[in-house]
């Protein structure tokens, strides 16, 4: 794993989380061409994993070799168990590697995500318990 020293020898400057099925094509397509004609080095994963799957190792270490990562919270990123195992692994690099984290909240009041209430209360009544604890402990991890 790589340590917070070797932050300036990343392989990319960013690593975009993101729930495909919310914003894949509508926002996170063009901030990734935004990023990259700004000459930013931009990971974005281009393979929708489906139900189930798990996060690959590519990922994982694409998150470690970048110096920050941008987070869409979309309506639905929390229903995502894809989505949630990338966020931790967001919030363990922030720790361990002093990553910076960048949310951005498409079509989602911030309020709701840090207070988890309005529909955000509605999406956590849906999820079921495992990941409804996943997700209280990430937002509590002190992300927001």
């Amino acid at each position: 794993m790589a340590s917070a020293s070797d932050s300036n020898r990343k392989k990319y400057d960013v690593f975009i989380s993101f729930r495909g099925k919310d914003t894949r094509n509508i926002f996170t397509s063009h901030l990734y061409i935004a990023l990259c004609q700004k000459k930013i080095k931009t990971y974005i994963d281009e393979e929708s994993l489906k139900k189930g799957d798990e996060i690959s190792y590519a990922l994982l270490n694409a998150i470690e070799e970048s110096k920050l990562s941008e987070i869409v919270f979309s309506r639905n990123y929390a229903l995502s168990s894809c989505c949630l195992d990338e966020l931790h692994h967001i919030l363990k690099c922030r720790g361990k590697l002093k990553q910076l984290v960048v949310p951005v909240f498409y079509h989602v009041d911030p309020a709701y995500v840090q207070k988890q209430n309005g529909a955000m209360a509605l999406l956590l009544i849906d999820m079921n318990n495992i990941l409804r604890t996943r997700w209280i402990r990430c937002i509590n991890g002190g992300i927001l």
